[in-house]
């Protein structure tokens, strides 16, 4: 805990040896990070025996008069302070999509860089889903659009209304992995 306090981050884990499976861990606080240059959606969720609860959520947004290096500072700072503040263990990440324009895709590519930044720094697990798995994981349907996600999480943790659709995002991913987790699966989740 001192060392925490200290601004210490944590000590990296030691790689598993050679022909042994890693131990599953069982991650109370996940947290789901859905990256854009404008927008980037934040959300952390509490896993404790089946029950799902909402510990905080938000989007980091930046103006679009900003350059770009400003933004992507102030998202991976703004990522640092929500880690710090509620300690998670676990990081899933938007995985990579395809995209029609190589210009969203470098400025998706340079928002999930900043994010993955605060993550590492932190020390925390880095797993990375893929959108159409969670949609389809979490409404039914690889191509939904983010209303039936948002309106999906908001009656999965019982919230009053639907988040913003970037925070919406960013839980689901953190529901998906605590989904995926609670059951016996063949296929591992992808780390970073």
């Amino acid at each position: 805990m001192k060392r925490r306090l200290a601004g210490a981050t944590r000590q990296p884990r030691p790689a598993v040896e050679a022909g042994m499976a890693p131990a599953r861990r069982n991650h109370e606080l996940v947290l789901g990070i859905d990256p854009s240059l404008r927008g980037t959606g934040f959300g952390i969720v509490h896993s404790a025996r089946r029950a799902l609860s909402l510990v905080a959520q938000g989007t980091i947004k930046c103006p679009p008069s900003w350059e770009r290096s400003r933004c992507l500072a102030r998202i991976a700072q703004e990522l640092r302070d929500v880690i710090q503040k509620h300690q998670p263990t676990i990081c899933i990440i938007e995985g990579l999509f395809f995209a029609q324009n190589l210009q969203t895709a470098i400025l998706m590519g340079e928002a999930r860089g900043a994010s993955l930044v605060a993550a590492a720094e932190a020390g925390l697990e880095i797993y990375e889903i893929a959108p159409r798995k969670v949609k389809q994981a979490i409404v039914g349907y690889g191509a939904a659009q983010k209303l039936a996600v948002a309106k999906m999480v908001q009656r999965m943790l019982g919230l009053p209304a639907p988040p913003e659709p970037d925070a919406a995002d960013a839980l689901a991913l953190a529901l998906v992995h605590v989904q995926e987790q609670s059951r016996y699966s063949l296929t591992t989740p992808k780390k970073i």
